[in-house]
Order: C-alpha cells, then sequence, then structure tokens
C-alpha cells in the first residue's frame, strides 16, 4: 500500500500488524520526538502540548481512576504498595495522578522539555530514546505503561520482549495503549467523505494495530492478555456528517462532546457503565484508541 514517495505499509509477518517501510533509523526516530513532537506545530494535532493536557485534566484523571482500580484489581495490593514505570511519559501528567495515591513512580521520554517540566514537579524521570528500557539500573516494576508509545518505535517486538525479560516483575502488569488504525467506522468515514488516510504519519507512526493484531503481538512476547477498553469511537462525528480531519475548529468540538459525554456519565455515578461500553467496543474492535492490560506470563 503506497502512502507517499517514502513509505508503504506492510504487515508483520508473524503478527500482522502494519508497519512502515523503510524503518526510519532509531536516531531520526529520538530526534522527531526531541525537536517536533513537542515543540513544532506537531503537537496540535496529537494532544501532546501540556496546555491540552491541562485544561482536559479533569477528563484525563477520569481514565487514570478507571485505570488505577484496574490496577489495583490487577495486582491485588493498592497503588501505594505498586512501583510503577511510564515508557514515554510525556509531561508527567499520569505519573503526577498516580504519584497522588501513593505509586512509586518512574518514567522516561524523548523530549527534554517535557523532562524538564516533569522534574520540576518533582517527578522521577529521566531523558532518553524509547527504544531501550534498561533506564533504572536493571530495576523491576510491578506495572509498567506504555500510552500511545508502541506505533512510534522501529522495534516494538524487541521493546516488549525487554519489558518482559528484564523491566517487569514476573506477573507484573503491562498496560499498552495504540490508536485502533483501520477500524470498520473509520474505513466507512473515510469513504463518505473520499478523504485519505489521514491516520497514517509516518516517521510519527510507523505500526499501525488492531485489537487482534496487539493481542497477537502481546501473547508472542509471553504475554497474556484478558481484558481491553476502547476509547470513545470519534469516527462517529464523521459518520453524522462531522468533518473534523478537514476542519480543526470541527474537531476541537467533537472532542469536547466526546469529553462531556464521559464527564456526565461519571458525575451520574456511572463509571461503570462506562467502562462496560468501552469493553464492548474493544470486543467489537471498535473505538479511536485500544487499551491491552496484560500480565507477564
Amino acid at each position: 500500500m503506497k502512502q507517499d514517495d517514502c513509505y508503504t505499509l506492510k504487515p508483520h509477518p508473524k503478527y500482522g500488524f502494519l508497519q512502515v517501510t523503510p524503518t526510519p533509523t532509531a536516531a531520526e526516530i529520538d530526534q522527531f520526538y526531541a525537536n517536533e513532537f513537542y515543540s513544532s506545530e506537531y503537537k496540535n494535532f496529537n494532544n501532546s502540548s501540556l496546555e491540552v493536557q491541562l485544561i482536559d485534566k479533569e477528563f484525563c484523571e477520569g481514565t487514570w481512576s478507571d485505570q488505577t482500580r484496574i490496577i489495583e484489581s490487577q495486582i491485588g495490593r493498592p497503588m501505594a504498595e505498586i512501583e510503577l514505570l511510564d515508557v514515554g511519559c510525556g509531561w508527567g501528567q499520569a505519573l503526577s495522578y498516580f504519584k497522588q495515591l501513593g505509586a512509586s513512580c518512574y518514567g522516561f521520554d524523548p523530549a527534554i522539555e517535557a523532562v524538564e517540566y516533569g522534574v520540576s514537579q518533582g517527578l522521577n524521570v529521566k531523558h532518553c530514546g524509547i527504544e531501550s528500557m534498561n533506564v533504572f539500573d536493571n530495576k523491576r516494576f510491578d506495572v509498567v505503561m506504555l500510552n500511545n508509545v508502541l506505533e512510534h518505535l522501529a522495534d516494538p517486538v524487541n521493546v516488549l520482549t525487554e519489558i518482559r525479560n528484564t523491566v517487569l516483575k514476573e506477573e507484573g502488569l503491562l498496560i499498552v495503549t495504540v490508536p485502533n488504525d483501520f477500524n470498520a467506522l473509520q474505513i466507512a468515514a473515510q469513504k463518505l467523505h473520499e478523504l485519505q488516510e489521514w491516520w497514517v504519519s509516518p516517521p510519527a507512526h510507523l505500526n499501525y494495530f488492531s485489537r487482534g493484531s496487539l493481542q497477537r503481538l502481546l501473547t508472542g512476547c509471553n504475554f497474556t492478555n484478558n481484558l481491553a477498553v476502547s476509547s470513545f469511537p470519534l469516527e462517529m462525528f464523521l459518520l453524522m456528517g462531522d468533518n473534523y480531519v478537514e476542519n480543526r475548529d470541527i474537531g476541537k468540538v467533537c472532542h469536547q462532546r466526546r469529553v462531556q459525554f464521559e464527564l456526565n456519565l461519571r458525575k451520574l455515578g456511572e463509571e461503570k457503565t462506562l467502562l462496560q461500553f468501552y469493553q464492548s467496543l474493544a470486543d467489537a474492535n471498535l473505538g479511536r484508541q485500544i487499551t491491552c492490560y496484560a500480565k507477564a506470563i
């Protein structure tokens, strides 16, 4: 499948997720995140700016609250007894939330600006690339999080294998969130509006996952995945006529409607209903993102 003059997408021969070829070098990838991902216009497209994250703080904390309940259930201990590593921690907002709950938190990221901010907030974060996981002197963790990281890696198989073998404690919990690309609603919306595959964006995204291909990858790297949760299926707005791909202002409105949908359910005490809804979407391979909770085996 031809994407531009430089890249094509090909399925991974063993696990089936789509990969950009040729693969950019590790140096090129690190340079992109250090120089562009947070500090250029690119941040306007991916919600990576600190300003956006602070505006959406209440919305994000709802997701982290759900994750806290799942972590405590899966690990069998309260957050105050858990050591957690956030790979590609960005501005450290998730780490700050879990730290307030008593967790022992660590993180690293290739963007120096984001890491310096995290350090200023009292977080134990380091500046380094995301192709090697041995950042904290061979320390092992109860929980390792990769939130919108795996799609950016040149070799996700190697990284997950390293996490399993040298970073995660035995029976530890891996939490992986990736965009759910080429899903049925996304393809339908693309056809409806006669759009290009806007979600294909090398060199930023090098891998493209579905629920099935992510699960196969996790299984192949010696994880067992018993729980998957989607996020709101934003493509529904496109199918209702709101073309946020070609109009950023429409996109902002759609995002706020999605935020209000979740916040209203949470305020009404329907967190369980919301989680069940997103689990059902994951089972159908729908939703803009997929989060898999996988135990080391």
